[in-house]
């Protein structure tokens, strides 16, 4: 284990038939677990003070997905989208003999949830989804309807990561020394700007759990003839949410629709209707050049998306709820413990 672990909570490794996953658990009562799944660049290590604020009776876990934290690195194969990441948790959740919990999944792991719904609905009594990606994907979609822009959805995927942001996640950086280093990535995105927290070495620590490479972060690409010059291949961790093979707007149609609360800020910078990790966007600021134009290449509306998702899940019979806060980035369970917890109660109860 080489992960920091705060008093009250505990690690340990769970064999499954997919792969060997560390758990982050904190024991509790018999109520119904949650389970918590985190995003990219991170790890199970960013739910700590989340679980720990838990009520007594409350059991909860932490699980890392493969390729980060103290879990097996394995390569993801992007064609099932993030198929690997939920069924891999699947496996988890059953090897720890809990036949439904309450999922609270962050960014990525939002989708991860989201496709657990799909796939393994029996499981899901409630999901909380924190700045979950859309359900459309991330990147190369236009519309409220998350309407592909190209066939090969050029533009998103791992052609887009920072190449020096991968090399410093690879080195183990630790400084704030440039702006692609994890630490100011995490000040500048995971947080809203000017955020403070006495455990911001451990954030960095679990961002540098990543596993960099092809089959894991950032994946691999392959040339377009679209702007700008690059489409999703298929392995790796990015490719995951490409429009092409992700899309869990299917979650309104479910026969049966576990409770839903959304749960996000309005200065996320990461999954915005103006998101500074969409490379539309930034080519409509002028960063990255020749940008097409709006007709050709307009900046993904990420929460226009899911809130038209999200919005329709009631409509179709099921529960769902929005928690918006203000003065908050991409991370509430940090920034706004308060409220997040609040937000998790009420679903639970």
């Amino acid at each position: 284990m080489t992960g920091t672990l705060l008093d009250g909570v505990i690690a340990r490794t769970v064999e499954t038939e997919r792969y060997r996953a560390n758990v982050l658990e904190r024991a509790g009562g018999d109520a119904v677990p949650v389970v918590f799944v985190h995003g990219n660049v991170s790890s199970s290590l960013f739910w700590q003070p989340t679980m720990l604020r838990l009520l007594p009776e409350q059991q909860a876990y932490a699980i890392d997905l493969r390729g980060f934290g103290d879990s097996e690195t394995l390569d993801v194969d992007a064609t099932r989208g993030l198929r690997d990441y939920s069924d891999d948790v699947a496996t988890v959740v059953r090897a720890l003999g809990i036949e439904s919990a309450h999922f609270v999944g962050w960014s990525m792991g939002g989708g991860v949830v989201m496709q657990l719904m799909l796939d393994h609905n029996e499981l899901v009594a409630s999901t909380l989804l924190q700045a979950p990606v859309s359900p459309y994907g991330f990147g190369a979609t236009a519309g409220p309807d998350g309407r592909l822009l190209t066939p090969d959805a050029a533009g998103c995927g791992a052609g887009g990561a920072n190449p020096d942001f991968v090399a410093r996640l690879a080195a183990g950086d630790t400084s704030a020394d440039e702006q692609t280093s994890p630490r100011s990535v995490y000040r500048s995105s995971y947080v809203k700007s000017g955020f403070e927290s006495e455990h911001e070495d451990l954030w960095v620590e679990s961002m540098l759990s990543t596993k960099t490479g092809e089959g894991n972060y950032p994946g691999n690409s392959v040339p377009s003839e679209n702007w700008p010059g690059f489409a999703p291949g298929d392995r790796g961790i990015l490719n995951t949410m490409a429009p092409t093979v992700f899309d869990t707007s299917g979650i309104v149609d479910l026969e049966r629709k576990p409770p839903v609360t959304w749960i996000h800020g309005t200065d996320d910078a990461i999954v915005s209707d103006n998101s500074f990790f969409d490379l539309n966007y930034l080519g409509q600021l002028g960063i990255i050049p020749g940008w097409p134009g709006e007709d050709v290449a307009p900046p993904q509306p990420m929460v226009t998306q899911t809130r038209a998702v999200f919005e329709a899940y009631p409509a179709a019979g099921g529960d769902y709820t929005e928690v918006l806060l203000e003065n908050c980035g991409h991370s509430p369970q940090l920034e706004h413990p308060d409220e997040f917890d609040a937000a998790l109660a009420a679903l639970i109860r």
